[in-house]
């Protein structure tokens, strides 16, 4: 009886003992030691020099040079670094009133708001950030300005920018961080390019950087809501890889299906999706008719977006990218203050993502909805809306996922895996534990229902080719 008590407990170690959440990330969440940061020979996902794939995990702290201190920045660096996150989207020139509202330590970033003019001392404290980012092994997803400085549109701005003056500072931020291993330039800033004189603002800003910096730092741009960079700048040579900013709605058939668009351009570029939904943020910018999201809906984009081709995941939180607390005027009703809202449970949740992608062959990943048994119609995929079921595999057929947002049947296709035993797991996208399932041949089709089935219950199917011995899903 002792004995078979042991084999229970060993057991039930093993299927569960990719949950991390309790330990967190340890060490370093990225080792610079790679090499610099580039674009994979298929050109699908981002690797460093020596082809070790770098998983993009990002956390929208907009504000992070502009309203934090020393103090509460390294508080906030340190809990993103815990929680596996890989990069930080922050902007130099930021969004609430960046150009007259001082930092934290009184400084403006501009000499009478010209770009020629940089503050000395302002840049000093972002040089401060970004070196505290790299000793926790984290890059900054750099924007050298938010939108509204060369597109107002809305927002405070003002319009500072021209194609002659875009260049200068692009060069005065290229050649200042040239040696940083851990940064990567976006530019753009949620405002729509409407006008050539738009086009030619970013571009010069990006020949600027890649003069400056030479060409030491991967360069992409963060678009308007619903929108990506391939609709401006596909074709551009500086577009190493795509953004797109899906956006605060809950609806893969709404926006999130759009990262797969972005996927099957041509030429080939990785995709992400730099802006989903924010936790706590209200539903399509209406608090009153949809109220907020909650952890469930920031965790269905994750799995939408990576299933569907992305070399990555940016998170957000609604307080978290204003940096708000109770003395600053809040942007649309944050639910509660910066430093509470690092700890929303979304956040901890999102490295089961990069834990579940990277301890499986990740760089010949595809996406591949015919997975899923659909009758040869495609609207016959369970689930839609916020509950669109989506899957992705291997191409050498040695594994396959597939995201299950809501507990409802399904059958998928186990020919898919090319061993002749597949098995089978359950993983939870919640805590990061997986649970085998069984053995099965790779004959036919299966139907599966997911464990503990509910609207706020997503789970993750995982089929390997069990010749392969792969580890638990996470580990």
């Amino acid at each position: 009886m002792k004995k078979l008590a042991s084999i229970v407990v060993i057991f039930l170690t093993f299927v569960f003992s990719s949950n991390a959440q309790e330990n967190g990330w340890k060490g370093p969440s990225v080792d610079f030691k790679h090499g610099k940061l580039q674009i994979s020979e298929n050109k699908r996902f981002l690797v460093f020099a020596d082809g070790t794939p770098f998983f993009y995990l990002g956390d929208t702290g907009w504000e992070l040079f502009h309203r934090l201190n020393k103090v509460e920045t390294e508080k906030y660096l340190e809990n993103r670094r815990a929680k596996g996150f890989t990069v930080i989207q922050a902007v130099a020139l930021a969004e609430l009133d960046g150009l007259n509202s001082p930092n934290a330590e009184g400084e403006k970033p501009l000499i009478n708001n010209d770009p020629t003019k940089p503050n000395e001392k302002y840049f000093a404290h972002v040089d401060w950030v970004i070196k505290k980012a790299e000793e926790k092994g984290i890059f900054i997803g750099l924007l050298p300005t938010w939108g509204d400085k060369w597109n107002k549109k809305w927002g405070q701005g003002p319009e500072i920018f021209t194609p002659e003056n875009a260049k200068e500072y692009g060069i005065f931020l290229g050649n200042r961080y040239k040696n940083s291993p851990n940064i990567i330039w976006i530019l753009g800033g949620d405002r729509p390019v409407e006008t050539d004189l738009h086009k030619q603002i970013i571009r010069q800003m990006a020949v600027g950087l890649r003069e400056g910096d030479g060409a030491n730092h991967l360069i992409s741009f963060h678009p308007t809501g619903g929108n990506g960079s391939s609709s401006s700048f596909h074709n551009e040579d500086w577009l190493d890889f795509n953004m797109r900013q899906n956006g605060h709605s809950l609806s893969y058939t709404e926006r999130y299906h759009k990262t797969a668009d972005d996927y099957n351009l041509s030429p080939v570029k990785p995709v992400i999706d730099s802006e989903p939904i924010y936790e706590d943020h209200p539903i399509n910018f209406d608090p009153d008719k949809n109220g907020h999201s909650v952890a469930a809906d920031v965790r269905r984009p994750l799995y939408w977006n990576l299933f569907s081709g992305a070399c990555g995941h940016t998170y957000g939180h609604h307080s978290v990218w204003q940096m708000w607390a109770p003395e600053r005027k809040p942007v649309n009703r944050p639910l509660m203050p910066w430093y509470e809202a690092i700890d929303q449970p979304g956040a901890a949740q999102m490295v089961y993502g990069r834990k579940l992608m990277q301890s499986r062959p990740y760089l010949i990943r595809i996406p591949d909805n015919s997975i899923i048994v659909t009758d040869n119609v495609p609207t016959s995929v369970p689930g839609a809306g916020a509950y669109q079921f989506v899957a992705t595999r291997d191409l050498d057929g040695t594994y396959a996922m597939v995201y299950v947002p809501v507990g409802r049947k399904f059958s998928v296709h186990l020919d898919v895996i090319k061993g002749k035993d597949v098995n089978a797991w359950w993983y939870n996208p919640r805590n990061g534990s997986a649970k085998l399932i069984g053995k099965f041949s790779n004959t036919g089709t299966k139907e599966f229902i997911s464990p503990e089935p509910g609207e706020s219950s997503d789970w993750i199917l995982v089929l390997d080719d069990a010749a392969k011995k792969y580890k638990a899903p996470g580990l």
